[in-house]
């Protein structure tokens, strides 16, 4: 029996012997990516119980009504202050360095957001995470295997973000129910759009760090990306959905 070989198939079976690997890897930084954001997650909803069941420690950052108190106000700004840390500093940055920062950055906004439990009731507030999370899912999922190029959408969904940043500190002053809920539609909205856009930007970013010492730190920054999209689409839907103590 002869033992000779195509050529033409063997020159296929490596192609999709590396495409395999190359998926393989893919799936692999996909998934730590959820896994680092998921913990994220989870620390902080640990820290915002943690801080609003013991009332020492709640009335170290917010007084009686919820308003912040300095402390407050630093345990608020710290999150912004973090993400420029970690977007300037990424080149500079170990990996580990990185990690430390995105769970400092979560556990700080445990802080903020252990308000919200002074604000709605708990059955309403695990209603609205599971809807979140559902929903975060489904539309990661759409932006991971989705063909079409959603490149142009999230040029548009950037700009819609501005939008109403602006029309969020504007409110502050005039006060304007009609323009806080314009503001929550708006934007349940486009952080649902920006998951999936987000998603295929992640996947896309593969491409171009894989075998790489960045690799690692994309994962981190991707899981801190996906992060803030899954904790404003909560925001935003507990203002609808959540029932005020």
């Amino acid at each position: 029996m002869a033992n000779n070989v195509d050529p033409r198939l063997a020159a296929f079976r490596a192609q999709a012997q590396g495409d395999a690997g190359f998926d393989a890897g893919l799936r692999s930084y996909m998934l730590s990516i959820y896994n680092y954001m998921a913990s994220g997650v989870l620390l902080t909803g640990i820290v915002a119980l943690l801080v609003y069941s013991t009332p020492a420690l709640f009335a170290v950052f917010f007084n009686q009504v919820g308003s912040p108190t300095i402390l407050g106000w630093v345990a608020m700004l710290s999150p912004l202050a973090i993400i420029l840390a970690m977007n300037f500093g990424l080149n500079r940055m170990s990996e580990t360095s990185l990690k430390g920062l995105f769970w400092g950055f979560a556990a700080l906004m445990g802080v903020s957001m252990s308000v919200i439990f002074a604000r709605y009731t708990g059955a309403s507030i695990a209603q609205t995470f599971f809807v979140t999370a559902a929903s975060f899912a489904g539309l990661s999922l759409y932006g991971y295997t989705t063909k079409k190029d959603l490149s142009a959408m999230g040029r548009f969904l950037m700009m819609g973000l501005i939008g109403i940043i602006v029309a969020s500190i504007a409110n502050i002053f005039i006060g304007s129910s009609g323009l806080q809920l314009a503001v929550n539609i708006l934007g349940v909205l486009i952080f649902a759009g920006l998951t999936a856009y987000d998603t295929q930007r992640l996947r896309e970013m593969y491409y171009q760090v894989a075998g790489t010492e960045f690799a690692g730190k994309f994962a981190v920054m991707g899981a801190l990306t996906l992060y803030l999209n899954f904790i404003n689409l909560f925001q935003f839907l507990l203002s609808f959905m959540g029932n005020r103590d």
